[in-house]
């Protein structure tokens, strides 16, 4: 729904799109694209979050000499500023991929031309694997990190606006006198997190949509800028506010249960390095 919202034409609101969905794809329609972020997903996670866990110990290392130590707010802000350059290079065509087979269904019109959407006839991708090798033919590596840019502006600013939130509420709900937070503290804070990290990065993600799903049928954007600009020539300053309810309704469930296994997994780790050192 948020891409289609995002990128697609016709949809006046979320209820809207959803009728619209159901009545010309049936409930598959809601299950486009759903294969290769699942299968992704584990591997992008535990890159981010590494990344993350990562760079804080190095800064406390070089900071205080012990990697165990606290780390400073500027250390947190660093540390997740890095997990959200290093997840573009993964998100970036996983993204491609599943909007490419979300919208390929969807009818384009630009001037005096009109492409008549692929429904019920035969679709232009027929699977994430067939969608990702034919734009590579068609359109090199340039084509499977198209939209990267803007990813970049999105991801680097939505960490931090995801881990800092954490790291702040997660403290301000701990209890006092507690080593560390328990379950439900982590799991509101985690999802309090997603919600305001997908709120403040939405207007990119508008951006990124409309970059990766241009190219189905015809390349209307020329880069970023020309997306940004031709998105608020046309439409508006409001176009970059289309999906920012699912987004960040979405993001708290999202972002609660990730933090909420980080934490227990590291949690557990480290009981298990503790155990076996005699």
């Amino acid at each position: 729904l948020q891409t289609r919202l995002q990128a697609g034409q016709g949809y006046g609101n979320t209820l809207n799109c959803v009728l619209t969905v159901y009545r010309n794809e049936s409930v598959a329609g809601f299950f486009k694209g759903m294969s290769l972020p699942l299968a992704s997903m584990a591997v992008y996670s535990s890159v981010v979050f590494g990344v993350f866990s990562n760079t804080q110990r190095l800064l406390s290392q070089l900071r205080h000499g012990d990697p165990a130590h606290a780390p400073a707010l500027v250390d947190t802000a660093l540390a997740s500023v890095a997990a959200g350059f290093v997840s573009v290079s993964i998100s970036t065509p996983v993204d491609l991929v599943k909007i490419r087979l979300q919208m390929q269904t969807q009818p384009y019109t630009e001037a005096n031309v009109k492409l008549k959407a692929t429904v019920p006839g035969c679709p232009v991708y027929r699977g994430p694997i067939h969608c990702f090798r034919t734009v590579l033919q068609k359109e090199g590596i340039a084509g499977i990190y198209r939209g990267a840019g803007a990813m970049l502006l999105r991801d680097v600013p939505g960490h931090f606006f995801y881990f800092i939130p954490y790291t702040f509420f997660c403290g301000w709900i701990t209890p006092d006198g507690c080593v560390s937070p328990n379950p439900s503290s982590i799991w509101l804070a985690g999802g309090v997190a997603g919600a305001i990290s997908w709120a403040t990065s939405n207007p990119m993600d508008v951006v990124k949509s409309r970059l990766q799903a241009d190219g189905v049928y015809l390349n209307k954007y020329k880069g970023t800028l020309d997306c940004i600009l031709q998105s608020y020539q046309n439409e508006g300053l409001k176009v970059f506010f289309r999906g920012i309810a699912i987004n960040t309704v979405r993001g708290f469930p999202v972002s609660s249960a990730m933090f909420l296994g980080y934490e227990l997994s590291l949690k557990a780790m480290k009981r298990g390095q503790t155990e076996i050192k005699p």
